[in-house]
């Protein structure tokens, strides 16, 4: 084998073996691009077309306590928007992730995005993400044409310590609806 080639085959191996590796980003389609983002829409939603509007609290945890030593443990979150209508769209007009203080980490979109009938959009909080803390939360501003929708809103956390697994739900709560 001359050098050439085996120096090919190094580069080679070594390119496939670090993008092997890496952590594939969740949060994007398979074109690549943010899920929330492919989702946006381009037309505005009259106010007078909208029958259904709510706001849905979301409790989050980033990390919670796993022993009696106080010591804390990320948790990979999921948050998971399920339009449950068979023939009507759900437009979500904000999600915002705030932190145990209160205060304002990230907003999630800029944009009205729409979820298609029977559709469901999830958004994944990176377990390294410990910027929310135990007591983070979401706000999902949800809004529809027909009143006869029954979104569900959800978060899941995952986590592990040691050699314990462990994953639990949460479910979103109205704060306000008209």
């Amino acid at each position: 084998m001359n050098l050439l080639n085996y120096l090919t085959i190094i580069i080679c191996s070594s390119l496939l073996l670090v993008t092997a590796c890496g952590n594939p980003d969740p949060n994007l389609d398979k074109t690549g691009e943010d899920e929330l983002k492919a989702l946006e829409i381009e037309t505005t939603i009259e106010e007078e077309e909208i029958k259904f509007q709510e706001i849905i609290y979301v409790p989050i945890y980033s990390d919670i306590y796993a022993d009696q030593q106080n010591q804390s443990v990320l948790l990979a979150a999921t948050l998971s928007i399920r339009n449950t209508s068979y023939k009507d769209s759900l437009f979500i007009s904000k999600i915002d992730y705030f932190d145990t203080k209160g205060d304002m980490v990230r907003s999630y979109i800029d944009n009205v995005i729409s979820i298609p009938p029977m559709a469901t959009v999830n958004y994944v909080v990176d377990k390294n993400d410990d910027t929310g803390g135990p007591g983070a939360n979401f706000i999902v501003e949800l809004n529809a044409k027909t009143k006869n929708v029954e979104p569900i809103i959800q978060a899941v956390m995952i986590g592990q310590t040691g050699n314990k697994g462990f994953a639990f739900t949460t479910e979103g709560y109205t704060v306000k609806s008209r």
